[in-house]
């Protein structure tokens, strides 16, 4: 039986999705450096 629901997704709205993700990963990763370093997760609230 064949799947016939497959869909055709523009390369470029797959590239966008990676570079959103990788973008998404580098802001957690400034958030826990902030963390560690000032032990707040907003630097300048109290």
């Amino acid at each position: 039986m064949e799947n016939k629901t497959s869909r055709n997704i523009d390369p470029q709205k797959i590239t966008a999705e990676k570079l959103n993700g990788r973008f998404a990963l580098l802001g957690v990763i400034a958030l826990v450096g902030a963390y560690v370093t000032t032990g707040q997760i907003i630097p300048g609230m109290v």
